[in-house]
């Protein structure tokens, strides 16, 4: 088929939405001819790693605003604004594309946000939306534990979603798309009561073979002491207060343990001064920004479990870094992360309240500080779990079962 693929996020050597556009349009490619719409920022990334591995049946498309309107490109706050204007002068550009050749379909892949539109279901040609999140709330319980710019967050993120479900180019969009994909439960339910009639529920994310080949390749760690580790932006709702919280009441019982902690935010100085007030300081290692993706693959080998607290993610990339490592997993039994562990790969805690998840948090430590048969174990399940269901190549069997689906409904509808 001729497919379009419409990726704003799309650079190959990058992690979360770069990667997530890149590896569908080398994976879509492998069976169809594939048209791509991205940035023109990206293109110098990408030819360059077009000379060293070619994608047959690919041909790329690069735009960009006019130079006078990139300013809303600039800070955080900007490229949302930047984003909506990207995707309506990208509608044109595929309007004109479709008349030259002719698309069968046409599918949107980044931004993987549902309440950021896509002009491109507004062209008629059968289209499919996603993977998208973004339907994850945290619990209410837990809010009153942010700080004041983490509570104007989530103010702010839920007028944004609350907006969307009244926007009429998202009720037209999600009425138009043949199939729609969430990442997770929550935004399924969000792209159902916007209009969307055939859902269904995928992970955003996923490994390469030689992905899991290299990450396979660290060794076990052997160690009497448990090392714990978290990474991620430090903002708050990554929850990673709460990890420090449990470990502060499970290191009472395991003063040889340690916690890492490797990323920088608005939360570092917050999370720095928890640590004091815990008295748990010499036992917490702030790693900040590492220089490299390696660097912080070599940490978490380094480590025997990933603390993974997050109280909303469409996804979860170190997750699933982790599991490819051979390490077990805690997470809250939210979002993403919930869906890619399992009891046989690590530990969901329940969330309900910020005293209740702490106090699980540092169980749940104490459960493999006890055993480690128990770490390695799960550590062994969760690389034959991304092996079997999160890697690139299997997860290409399911959207191509998606794009059937979506040509399927266009031939009944011409009946």
């Amino acid at each position: 088929m001729r497919v379009l693929l419409s990726a704003y996020a799309c650079e190959p050597g990058k992690g979360s939405e770069p990667a997530v556009g890149w590896n569908w349009v080398r994976q879509i490619a492998r069976f169809h001819e594939v048209w791509v719409i991205t940035r023109a920022n990206n293109r110098e990334l990408i030819e360059t790693a077009l000379a060293k591995e070619p994608i047959p049946n690919s041909h790329w498309v690069y735009f960009d605003l006019p130079r006078w309107a990139r300013f809303w490109k600039r800070g955080e706050r900007g490229h949302r604004p930047y984003y909506y204007l990207w995707q309506i002068g990208a509608y044109f550009v595929a309007q004109k594309l479709n008349r030259q050749v002719g698309f069968d379909l046409i599918h949107h892949v980044t931004f993987g946000q549902y309440w950021t539109p896509s002009f491109m279901g507004l062209l008629d040609v059968p289209f499919i939306w996603g993977p998208v999140g973004g339907g994850e709330s945290a619990p209410s319980p837990f809010r009153s534990d942010f700080s004041c710019r983490g509570r104007l967050y989530e103010t702010s993120r839920d007028l944004r979603r609350n907006l969307a479900s009244i926007d009429p180019v998202m009720r037209l969009l999600a009425s138009r798309c043949r199939v729609a994909i969430a990442t997770t439960d929550q935004t399924a339910a969000r792209l159902r009561t916007l209009g969307a009639r055939h859902v269904v529920v995928h992970p955003q994310f996923g490994m390469t073979i030689q992905e899991m080949k290299y990450l396979g390749s660290f060794p076990s760690r052997v160690s009497n002491s448990l090392r714990i580790i978290s990474v991620g932006r430090l903002i708050h709702w990554k929850g990673f207060h709460l990890g420090l919280r449990g470990f502060a009441q499970f290191q009472v019982h395991y003063p040889q343990s340690e916690y890492w902690i490797v990323g920088v935010g608005p939360e570092d100085h917050r999370l720095r001064a928890l640590a004091t007030e815990l008295g748990v300081e010499s036992r917490v290692v702030f790693w900040g920004k590492l220089p490299t993706l390696l660097d912080v693959y070599t940490k978490v080998a380094e480590c025997d479990v990933l603390v993974h607290p997050a109280l909303h993610e469409a996804f979860g990339n170190v997750c699933l870094e982790a599991m490819s490592i051979g390490r077990p997993v805690i997470c809250l039994d939210l979002g993403g992360p919930a869906l890619q562990v399992t009891e046989e790969t690590g530990i969901k805690v329940r969330a309900s309240s910020p005293q209740q998840a702490v106090q699980e948090l540092a169980i749940a430590l104490a459960r493999l500080a006890n055993d480690p048969a128990l770490r390695v174990r799960m550590g062994r399940s969760a690389q034959q779990r991304v092996e079997e269901c999160l890697n690139w190549e299997k997860k290409t069997a399911f959207m191509m079962e998606m794009y059937a689906k979506a040509i399927e409904g266009e031939q009944r509808q011409a009946c």
